[in-house]
């Protein structure tokens, strides 16, 4: 009787254990990064060089190779319609490499593995990218705040988005693909023309194919109710300011090819101060979604 007794209270602390383990497995996948980690291959150039060349004599030889056009319309931070109003343009000596090799941001930002989604915006550079735990998934020409209505920098979250919507400062400008991430100030990311520099009234304009894949990459909040947020959106970090007095930027290019190249160190120390914030509501998204999925 007394050896049945010891067996049933084994058997109790066993399953106690196991029990506890497996309840600690579980708290712990709740905060871990389970998502596979994206890998893209990218082609790079055999050399990254740069040369200015007239807008109009360029164009007389290239202007139906497509993959080219998408290369100096970035490299130039404009559109296909801004473009032809160019004097003189940025122009790689070598166009064998995808677009990612004629941009400034890293490939890999090692402090950005555990976060399962970022969009980062250098206002110095006029350009954006978006990183999957780490790896670049897209990256392509922004024209930001205007010396009068400069971005705000620092860290904010994806909120709403609409397919299109009407500015607020001029109901007559139409945005496509809009994503606010300001709410009171109305500050988002939508498609717009570019100029090629900083035009906008705060936003931060991209081109129709860059403004609708981060509208679709990027969450929306969700909302507690009408007033208040459960779990924010998808970090978007603007940081660095813009010389409006000076020469654009990328117009150095020619003189030294990697003049404007943020290294992954840069990336660090942009973001080192917010990874805690992000990671807690990257957490909070994820326990949400399995509460829902139940």
């Amino acid at each position: 009787m007394k050896k049945l007794y010891y067996s049933a209270n084994a058997l109790l602390i066993l399953i106690l254990v196991l029990l506890v383990s497996c309840k600690k497995n579980d708290t712990i996948k709740l905060t871990e990064n389970t998502k596979p980690k994206k890998t893209i291959e990218y082609k790079k150039p055999k050399s990254i060089s740069y040369q200015i060349e007239n807008t109009k004599d360029w164009l007389k030889t290239n202007e139906t190779d497509s993959s080219k056009l998408d290369i100096v319309y970035a490299l130039n931070r404009t559109d296909k319609t801004n473009f032809k109003k160019l004097d003189s343009i940025v122009i790689p000596k070598d166009f064998s490499g995808d677009l990612v090799y004629y941009l400034p941001f890293p490939l890999h930002v090692k402090a950005l593995e555990e976060v399962s989604k970022i969009i980062i915006f250098s206002y110095p550079t006029q350009t954006f990218a978006a990183y999957e735990n780490g790896e670049l998934v897209r990256t392509g020409p922004t024209n930001m705040g205007r010396k009068a209505d400069p971005t705000p920098t620092g860290l904010f979250f994806t909120n709403w988005k609409a397919e299109k919507t009407t500015s607020t400062f001029n109901d007559e400008w139409e945005l496509k693909w809009n994503f606010n991430i300001e709410n009171k100030k109305g500050v988002g990311f939508h498609q717009y023309e570019l100029p090629g520099y900083p035009a906008s009234h705060s936003c931060l304009r991209l081109l129709e194919k860059d403004a609708k894949y981060l509208y679709k990459f990027a969450d929306e909040w969700i909302l507690k109710d009408k007033e208040n947020v459960k779990v924010k959106g998808t970090p978007v970090i603007v940081f660095g300011s813009y010389d409006f007095d000076g020469p654009k930027p990328w117009l150095q290019l020619p003189t030294n090819p990697t003049t404007l190249n943020i290294s992954e160190a840069e990336i660090e120390k942009q973001t080192k101060l917010y990874i805690p914030q992000i990671l807690e509501n990257q957490t909070l998204r994820e326990t949400e979604k399995m509460t829902t999925s139940l």
